[in-house]
């Protein structure tokens, strides 16, 4: 059986292209709130956003200035119910360099749904229950 490293290095071996991250995707109800949820809690801005000619959807990509990872948000004009996120087993997850202040912010905020002392993490929820893992820098 072949080690998963063996695996990595044969694959890279095969692929005569390279692969880097981009963004990730959160499909949303009401831009205008999720816009303002992630500029509060998180300092996201928008860095450019694509508008569909006859208006059925908006793309929003959010940076946070300092990685070249942005945060998709995707608004379809037709869609009036929540999405269905499952179980919510996925998220994503920021650095933060004042964790104490942070923390803070976010529980005035009425955000925070999770909380992990030992771990030294929390999540926090955005409009649409997207979970947002809240790590210190230095952890």
């Amino acid at each position: 059986m072949l080690s998963i490293s063996k695996w990595a290095a044969s694959a890279t071996k095969i692929l005569l292209w390279e692969f880097t991250f981009a963004h990730n995707n959160f499909n949303v109800l009401d831009l205008e709130k999720s816009l303002k949820f992630y500029e509060e809690a998180l300092g996201l801005k928008e860095d450019y956003r694509k508008v569909a000619a006859d208006g059925s959807f908006i793309l929003v990509y959010l940076t946070d200035g300092k990685t070249p990872h942005l945060l998709e948000l995707t608004w379809l004009r037709d869609r009036k119910e929540a999405y269905n996120l499952g179980e919510n087993e996925f998220h994503l997850a920021f650095l933060v360099d004042d964790y104490e202040a942070a923390h803070a912010k976010h529980k005035q905020m009425g955000c925070i749904c999770y909380e992990n002392p030992a771990m030294g993490i929390y999540f926090i929820t955005d409009p649409d229950n997207y979970w947002l893992e809240i790590v210190p820098k230095n952890k």
